[in-house]
């Protein structure tokens, strides 16, 4: 990658969004936003499962009737 170059990547990964000095741009029924890291819902998402997988994981798998 030369200096000053540009790539697009459409992801969900957190990880890849984290890219340093990289700008997120969210797609919305608005049209397009920049957005910080912590804003977007994939690492809101990923951070609560890290936070406390086991309330998570009964979200995850409860029945659709309780």
């Amino acid at each position: 990658m030369q200096k000053d170059s540009q790539f697009i990547i459409s992801t969900h990964s957190p990880i890849v969004m984290a890219y340093p000095d990289s700008i997120i741009y969210k797609l919305t029924s608005d049209g397009v936003e920049e957005s910080s890291l912590e804003e977007t819902d994939h690492y809101m998402i990923t951070k609560e499962f890290v936070n406390n997988r086991g309330a998570m994981l009964r979200e995850l798998f409860a029945d659709d009737e309780e």
